[in-house]
């Protein structure tokens, strides 16, 4: 039976799609780059957002970082609160800290405005410690945000299993020897979660406490 539980939050938790697309759309509106399908968007849901702009739009190192701030300058201000709860997390979290277990937030968004996210749904008391990204993105990988969890937390990958939506966050637990499922509700495919190497795969906010 697994004692810990470490939750990605976009697209595992809360369904981010408006406002992350919003904000990148912002940014790249400053390089003058026009989307106009907003699916083509969702590939930033998930990933470290320096390591998107550089794959989808060529951007250098030093020009992602620069559209990072321009990002959050949108995302700070309105795209934070353009976000829903995915139906039935609520419940599940509930369920969760009933029996016992402890409870991890590892999400490669910058801590405080995951802080910020997890108030505005009230879901804050469920949580035993909240692990983010650092907001000048040298901690920002999914396997260093689950090693800060670990120390943050005094917990080890024994009896801890990391819920996530995309291949990242089954790479970054496989990184730390903690055992995995991926949800297909979020912006993740099965083929990707099982070519990560998913332990389990949830197909709804249900299965997960029966896998647990």
């Amino acid at each position: 039976m697994y004692k810990t539980v470490l939750f990605d939050l976009d697209g595992t938790l809360t369904d981010p799609g408006l406002g992350i697309t919003n904000s990148v759309a912002y940014a790249l509106k400053k390089y003058g780059i026009e989307v106009g399908e907003r699916e083509k968007l969702y590939a930033f849901i998930g990933p470290p957002l320096n390591e998107s702009f550089k794959k989808y739009y060529n951007f250098s190192e030093e020009k992602a970082m620069e559209a990072i701030w321009c990002y959050r300058e949108y995302f700070s201000e309105k795209g934070i609160f353009e976000n829903e709860i995915y139906e039935g997390i609520r419940q599940l979290l509930q369920k969760i800290k009933a029996s016992g277990r402890k409870v991890i937030l590892a999400t490669s968004k910058p801590e405080e405005f995951a802080l910020k996210i997890l108030d505005y749904f009230e879901l804050t008391e469920y949580f035993d410690v909240v692990a983010g990204a650092s907001m000048d993105e040298k901690r920002n990988k999914k396997g260093d945000v689950i090693k800060y969890a670990m120390e943050k937390g005094g917990f080890t990958s024994e009896g801890a299993v990391m819920v996530g939506d995309r291949e990242h966050d089954i790479f970054g637990a496989q990184e730390n020897g903690i055992d995995t499922i991926g949800v297909l509700y979020g912006y993740g495919s099965r083929e990707e979660l099982e070519k990560a190497g998913a332990m389990y795969i949830a197909e709804n906010v249900d299965d997960i406490f029966a896998l647990l």
